[in-house]
């Protein structure tokens, strides 16, 4: 099979196109011509859980008008989700393919600590031993990312106990190769540029960093065949198999994905905070799969943006920093991070369901039609 006869089976499964059209299937593609863009977007979780995120934005921006509504508060809201946005990435593709990866905290802890022992022991200060910390970096966050790759598809462990181990497992040699002591001989060439410096006046050079993989992760998911096949899989990997999709391969690919941008996370984690900081990404897989799924992502797999991935993770900075400044506890911020989350499942369960009887996905619709029966 050839790849245009694949992508084009693979698009005509997508919108449940198929050769020979009854007047069934015509009168569905024509309605679906009529639906405009803006329907669309209006439709979109991702679209409703922005609106969400700007009236929290106005909330805050009305009790706090002095400190949160500062541009400089806006850069530290940003730069401090710049590592999740990362991360955030290669989550997205995993559990559009129904996976899950537990395990990338601890990869980026372990990439950094490995990064870190190289640098030192290079000796040096300069760029020439700052790039090979980085390419060491990322390269032991794609050796994480293969070995959870291969145990999900050729083994056949489910990505929940496969990841779970490697969560346990990067850790565990994180701190059995530091002693559990960080390390914080990072070159100062790092920290100073990727950690704290700034371009164009006053914009994160890390911030910078992650605008540039999420970019490029929106492009990759949305225009190639790599995110065709990722959302193929996610639908239904045996009918993936069917046109021809290297399933084992594709999901291999994905996790390795996710692993290098652990490492990469890593190493800009290292530069941000000058350390290993080995206990101090304990929540870094949770806020990362919660802020995915509270973006639309659907933990069924099959369907997700990088868009809604972003906005989501929004959502718990901007709380995290409102609470501060308006002086209330922190911790109020993970009970409303959860109850958004469920919100977020359950808007998608509405959705699968509303697809699966062909009638309106619209959440607004699904509690209008309860309220009058």
């Amino acid at each position: 099979m050839t790849d245009d006869v694949r992508d084009a089976d693979l698009k005509k499964a997508e919108f449940g196109q198929t050769d020979a059209a009854g007047p069934e299937t015509t009168s569905i593609n024509m309605a679906q011509s009529k639906e405009t863009a803006l329907t669309r977007l209006l439709k979109a979780q991702a679209f409703q859980i922005l609106i969400v995120l700007i009236v929290i934005v106005a909330i805050f921006s009305a009790l706090a008008p002095d400190t949160f509504a500062q541009l400089s508060n806006l850069r530290l809201v940003v730069q401090n989700a710049s590592i999740l946005a990362v991360l955030g990435v290669g989550m997205t593709f995993i559990i559009i393919t129904s996976g899950i990866d537990l395990s990338i905290g601890s990869v980026l802890v372990f990439s950094g600590v490995v990064s870190a022992i190289v640098m030192r022991a290079m000796g040096g200060d300069d760029w020439g031993t700052a790039t090979v910390g980085i390419i060491v970096s990322i390269l032991s966050g794609l050796a994480w990312g293969i070995f959870n790759g291969l145990l999900i598809s050729k083994a056949k462990v489910p990505p929940l106990i496969v990841t779970l181990g490697s969560l346990g497992m990067a850790l565990g040699l994180s701190q059995i190769i530091t002693g559990g002591v960080d390390i914080r001989d990072v070159p100062s060439v790092l920290t100073n540029s990727i950690g704290y410096g700034n371009i164009f006046g006053g914009i994160p050079i890390i911030s910078v960093v992650a605008l540039v993989i999420v970019i490029i992760g929106a492009i990759v998911l949305h225009k190639t065949k790599f995110g065709l096949y990722t959302y193929a899989v996610g639908s239904s990997e045996e009918a993936a198999r069917r046109v021809g999709v290297k399933v084992d391969r594709h999901l291999i690919k994905v996790y390795a994905l996710s692993g290098a941008l652990a490492g990469l996370a890593g190493i800009l984690s290292l530069s941000q905070f000058s350390t290993t900081a080995i206990a101090g990404q304990s929540q870094t897989n949770l806020n990362v799969i919660a802020a995915v799924v509270i973006g639309g992502t659907s933990l069924f797999g099959g369907y997700g943006t990088i868009f809604g991935t972003v906005v989501g993770l929004f959502i718990p900075a901007v709380l995290q920093n409102g609470f501060v400044i308006t002086g209330v506890q922190p911790f109020w911020q993970q009970v409303a991070v959860g109850a958004v989350l469920i919100a977020a499942v359950y808007v998608d369960q509405v959705r699968r369901a509303s697809a699966a009887r062909g009638a309106s996905t619209s959440l607004w619709r699904h509690f209008a039609r309860r309220n009058n029966k």
